[in-house]
């Protein structure tokens, strides 16, 4: 009986020594997570296809007379691709890396989704005929669902959004491009070059200023460009900076 009131006794402390062992557990589980945390996978940017992993993009620019003639641009729901160019007289063509800024992918996207892209069969060619202009293919791909619409002209305000702003995307990297070029073989060209961003700055044909700030820094700094070429850098960094 003394033996049986003794255990009796005894339990509560053993439940409080129980209690603290699991508090302390928990404690120094919850500390090995804190010190080593894990992963998050970030959501998926949101796009009209509702599918962020499957959906492509393309745009198609032709035009043989031109001196840009042809341009692909290729991406994913991210707006991460490429963008091919090809110039006259030139048969090889030109493939670099493209990023759309999320400030340009936001009107683009707008525009994907004011289409309905995959579920509309809406022909974008306007009554009037412009070939001299070029021929535009824009194109979007999910899964087995694939489209691609052709047309040199139209008043669908979606279709010609996108296509300004892939023109504007591709302007920009060849501009890039060329650039590149000319701090390594052709430095005499940069004046020209710097030129050249004004004037698409002035008249809004850039896809994203902003994307430049950094290579015009650049450029401002470097000795094998002439002066004139470092300078006009440095203003039109001030010209972007006060957009």
């Amino acid at each position: 009986m003394n033996k049986r009131k003794s255990l009796l006794q005894g339990l509560p402390a053993a439940l409080l020594v129980l209690s603290a062992a699991i508090s302390i557990y928990a404690q120094n589980a919850g500390g090995k997570h804190n010190s080593r945390p894990q992963q998050v996978t970030p959501a998926p940017t949101a796009n009209i296809a509702g599918n962020t992993d499957a959906v492509k993009y393309s745009y198609e620019f032709t035009q043989p007379k031109f001196y840009v003639k042809h341009i692909v641009i290729e991406h994913d729901a991210n707006g991460r691709g490429t963008v091919t160019f090809e110039r006259l007289n030139e048969d090889v063509p030109v493939t670099e890396p493209l990023e759309l800024s999320p400030t340009a992918w936001s009107r683009i996207s707008a525009a994907w989704q004011g289409l309905q892209f995959l579920d509309s069969n809406e022909d974008y060619q306007s009554n009037k005929q412009f070939p001299h202009l070029g021929t535009m293919k824009i194109g979007m791909e999910r899964g087995d669902r694939k489209r691609v619409a052709e047309f040199n002209w139209t008043n669908n305000r979606d279709a010609e959004t996108i296509v300004n702003e892939y023109r504007k995307a591709a302007d920009q990297a060849i501009l890039v491009f060329d650039i590149g070029i000319a701090r390594e073989n052709q430095p005499l060209n940069a004046p020209k070059l710097m030129e050249t961003m004004e004037s698409l700055l002035k008249r809004d044909g850039l896809s994203d200023p902003r994307q430049l700030l950094k290579l015009l820094q650049d450029l401002s700094t470097d000795e094998h460009v002439p002066l004139i070429a470092r300078n006009h850098a440095l203003r039109l960094i001030k010209q972007i900076e006060k957009k």
